[in-house]
C-alpha cells in the first residue's frame, strides 16, 4: 500500500489524457491520501485496497470477496458506519453507488482498471454534492498511452481470478477496455454449532468495460459502457443473491489555459437489477425455511454534471451544478407458513437531488486558502408499497408515503501553512449531507430472524465538522496526523423497536417476528458525535527496505433524542475505536520481493443496543514477488496468516460468523 501524505502544490508539465479537469490547489488543506495504480493493482480486491487506509471501511468487517451486496456501503472515519454507505465513489466523475441502495458494487472495478485513488476524509462540497457525508472516494481509470495492467491467480476455497485492462490508439483516439471474472467456493462462516442448514459464500462475477477518448477542437470527448454480473451463495442453505447491471457516460473536457476558461460537461446513466433470496434457520440450525424471495429489483439513476474553472492571478476557481434522478422498485414474495410463499409485495419510488456550486483558491506564498459553497434541492416521490395476498390477488397491505423535498445548503473552509523543509499544517471545517436511497425508504427486509422496517418518511442525514493536521512530505521519513471533531444530524440508523415471538404493534407491514428475532426500523435518531485522531506513517529505511504504519481512533457516541432515546450514550452498530496497521517491503534481491502486512481491529458492535458484540481481531498477509522481466511477475501470497478467527456476525441468540481463513493465492501479473 502506497499512502502518499499531503503534499504542497507544485506546477509541472502534464499530458492530458483523459477528460479531467485539474484538481484546485485547495484541495491541499482538505485530508486526502493518494493512492497509486501500483499498490491498487496488488490487491485483489479494490475495497480491500482503500480499506488500508486509516478510517476507510466497509458497513461490515467482511469484504467484496464474501459481503452480500446490501452491505458493501463504504464509509469514513468509523463515525457510523450503513450498509448503504456515508461516501461517495465515482470513476471520472461518474457515481459509482446503486442507484437503488447507495452501496458500490466493488467487483464492477476490477483493480488492473484503476490508475489512481484520491481518498478525502470529511464531508465533501464543491463538485461532490450529494452522498459524501463522511467522504469521496474519487478512482481514476486507466489512461496511459499504450498501457497493460493483468493479474491471474488461483488458491486456497477453490479461488480463480482473472483481469486484465489495457489502452491503445487507433486513428488517432485512445481505445480503453478491460475484462475480469472471478470465483470463489468460498468457506462456510458459521463454525460452533455448525448444522445443515450452514452453506459456503460462494462469489462468481464478471466484468467488462470499453471507453473511447478522441479530441475534439481543444476538447476531449470520452464515450465509456460497463457491464457487470455477481453471484453469491449467502452462507446459508437457500439464501443468495444475484446483482447485474450496466454503465453508460458521455464526458466532453477542455483543461484551462490562460486566454480561456477550463469546462467539463457529463453525462451517466447506471441500470441494475438485484434478485436475493432470504431464509430462517431452525433452532438446531439443521434447516432452513425460505422467507424472502426479493426476484427482481430494477433500478435506474442518471445525471448530468457541468463545470468551469478558471483562474485570475493567485485565485482559482471552479463553479458547477449537478443534478441526479433515481428510480426504482422491489418485487419480492413472502410469508411462508410451510407450504410456500403467500405475499408477494412492490414497493419503491424516485428520488431526486440537484445543486449548484463555487469554489476558490487562493494562493500567496506559503499559505493557501480555500473555501467553497453548495446549495442542494431534494425530493423523495411516488413512494409506494403494496401487498397482495398471492393465491387472491387482495391487497392486505396498503403504503403510499408522502412526497418529501427540502433546501441543505453545505461548504467547506480549508487553510494550509507550508512550514517549511516539507512540513506543512492544515486546518479545515466543513458540511455535508446525504438523502436516503430508495432502499432506506421503502424496501423492509429480513436476514435470518430479524426483521427491519423501511420508513417512507426519512430525510436527509447532515454532517458537520471541524479537523486539522500536520505532515511532512519530503525526506525518508513521511507522515500525517489529523485529529477530528464530526457531529452527524439526523442518522439514519436501525432501531429495535420490539422483539419476537409474536407481532408487534404499531408495524402491522412487519408481520410475526419469530422467537430469536427481533424488529427494527430505519429511523433518523437523534444525533451522532465523534472526535478521533487518524495518521499514517512510511520510512525508508534504506533503498530496499519500507516500512509503514497507520492508525484510526474514532469515539463516537448516540444522542438518540426523542425518537430513540434508548440509544443515548451507546456506541453506533458497526463501529470500532480503534484501527491499527502495519506493513514492510523488502526489496531481497532485484528480482525477489517480501511483504507482509499486520491489521488490528478493537472490538464493534453488531447492533444499535450494544448488546451483540464482536471481538477484536489480528490478522497478518505475507506475500513473495519474483520478478521475470518484461514487466512480468510471479507471486505467492497468504492471507490471515496465523488463521485468525475474525467475527463478523453474531444472531440474537447468540450464533457467531467468521470471515475467511487462512488462504493462500499463487498468480502471475504483468504492467507496462
Amino acid at each position: 500500500m502506497i499512502a502518499v501524505p499531503d503534499q504542497p502544490p507544485t506546477v509541472q508539465a502534464v499530458v492530458v489524457t483523459a477528460p479531467r479537469l485539474p484538481p484546485l490547489a485547495g484541495d491541499a488543506a482538505f485530508s486526502i491520501v493518494h493512492l497509486t495504480g501500483e499498490a491498487i493493482a496488488g490487491q485483489a480486491r479494490l475495497d480491500e485496497a482503500i480499506g488500508q487506509v486509516p478510517g476507510v471501511s466497509l458497513f461490515r468487517r467482511t469484504s467484496s470477496a464474501a459481503a452480500n451486496p446490501t452491505t458493501q456501503g463504504v464509509s469514513m472515519r468509523a463515525i457510523a458506519p450503513s450498509g448503504a454507505g456515508r461516501s461517495l465513489v465515482t470513476l471520472d466523475g461518474v457515481p459509482q453507488n446503486d442507484p437503488f441502495g447507495g452501496w458500490v458494487i466493488w467487483t464492477s472495478l476490477p483493480t488492473p482498471s484503476i490508475e489512481a485513488a484520491s481518498i478525502v476524509r470529511g464531508a465533501g462540497a464543491g463538485p461532490y454534492g450529494a452522498g459524501a457525508l463522511t467522504g469521496v472516494v474519487a478512482l481514476e481509470e486507466l489512461s496511459r498511452p499504450n498501457a497493460i495492467v493483468a493479474d491471474a491467480e488461483v488458491g486456497g476455497l477453490g479461488q480463480r481470478r482473472a483481469a486484465v485492462a489495457g489502452t491503445t490508439e487507433v486513428g488517432g483516439a485512445e481505445v480503453f477496455l478491460s475484462a475480469s471474472g472471478d470465483h470463489s467456493d468460498g468457506w462456510i462462516p458459521v463454525r460452533a454449532g455448525r448444522g445443515a442448514a450452514d452453506d459456503r459464500l460462494s462469489l462468481t462475477d464478471w466484468n467488462a468495460a470499453a471507453r473511447i477518448t478522441a479530441p475534439l477542437g481543444r476538447a476531449l470527448m470520452s464515450v465509456r459502457v460497463a457491464g457487470y454480473q455477481e453471484t453469491r451463495d449467502g452462507g446459508l442453505v437457500g439464501a443468495g443473491s444475484s446483482t447485474k447491471g450496466g454503465i453508460a457516460s458521455i464526458t466532453l473536457a477542455a483543461q484551462p489555459e490562460p486566454d480561456a476558461l477550463g469546462w467539463r460537461l457529463q453525462g451517466w446513466v447506471h441500470a441494475s437489477d438485484l434478485t436475493s433470496t432470504f431464509v430462517s434457520v431452525a433452532a438446531d440450525r439443521s434447516s432452513t425455511t425460505p422467507v424472502n424471495n426479493q426476484y427482481a429489483t430494477p433500478a435506474l439513476g442518471f445525471g448530468l454534471n457541468a463545470a468551469l474553472q478558471g483562474q485570475a492571478g493567485a485565485l482559482t476557481y471552479e463553479a458547477g451544478a449537478d443534478v441526479r434522478e433515481t428510480q426504482g422498485e422491489d418485487h419480492e414474495q413472502f410469508r411462508n407458513l410451510g407450504a410456500g410463499f403467500t405475499r408477494n409485495r412492490v414497493a419503491g419510488g424516485s428520488t431526486l437531488v440537484a445543486g449548484l456550486y463555487g469554489e476558490a483558491s487562493y494562493v500567496s506564498g506559503p499559505w493557501i486558502l480555500t473555501g467553497g459553497a453548495r446549495l442542494d434541492g431534494w425530493r423523495s416521490q411516488d413512494g409506494h408499497r403494496t401487498e397482495t395476498d398471492l393465491a387472491t390477488g387482495k391487497v392486505t397491505f396498503q403504503d403510499n408515503p408522502a412526497n418529501r423535498d427540502g433546501l441543505v445548503p453545505t461548504g467547506r473552509l480549508g487553510v494550509r501553512r507550508d512550514l517549511g523543509g516539507g512540513v506543512a499544517w492544515r486546518a479545515a471545517g466543513y458540511a455535508g449531507f446525504r438523502p436516503p436511497t430508495l432502499n432506506e425508504l421503502y424496501r423492509p427486509f429480513r436476514v435470518g430472524n430479524d426483521i427491519t422496517e423501511a420508513n417512507g418518511a426519512l430525510k436527509p442525514e447532515r454532517l458537520y465538522g471541524v479537523e486539522t493536521g500536520l505532515s511532512d512530505g519530503e525526506g525518508a521519513l513521511r507522515w500525517n496526523a489529523t485529529v477530528f471533531l464530526n457531529t452527524l444530524k439526523d442518522p439514519i440508523t436501525n432501531v429495535t423497536v420490539g422483539a419476537g415471538p409474536g407481532f408487534v404493534p404499531g408495524f402491522p407491514g412487519a408481520g410475526f417476528v419469530p422467537a430469536g428475532g427481533v424488529l427494527r426500523q430505519r429511523q433518523n435518531a437523534g444525533r451522532i458525535d465523534a472526535w478521533g485522531l487518524e495518521g499514517d506513517a512510511s520510512y525508508a529505511l534504506d533503498s530496499r527496505v519500507d516500512l509503514r504504519a497507520a492508525a484510526a481512533y474514532t469515539h463516537a457516541r448516540v444522542d438518540g433524542g426523542a425518537a430513540a432515546p434508548q440509544l443515548t450514550g451507546l456506541r453506533p452498530a458497526q463501529t470500532p475505536r480503534l484501527t491499527l496497521t502495519a506493513g514492510a517491503d523488502w526489496r531481497v534481491t532485484d528480482r525477489l520481493g517480501l511483504s507482509g502486512d499486520l491489521r488490528y481491529e478493537s472490538a464493534r458492535y453488531e447492533d444499535d443496543q450494544n448488546v451483540r458484540q464482536l471481538d477484536s481481531a489480528v490478522t497478518v498477509n505475507a506475500r513473495a514477488d519474483w520478478r521475470v522481466g518484461g514487466g512480468a511477475s510471479l507471486y505467492a501470497a497468504v492471507d490471515n496468516l496465523t488463521d485468525a478467527g475474525v467475527q463478523t456476525g453474531v444472531t440474537a441468540d447468540g450464533v457467531v460468523s467468521y470471515d475467511a481463513p487462512r488462504t493462500w493465492r499463487i498468480g502471475v501479473s504483468f504492467r507496462r
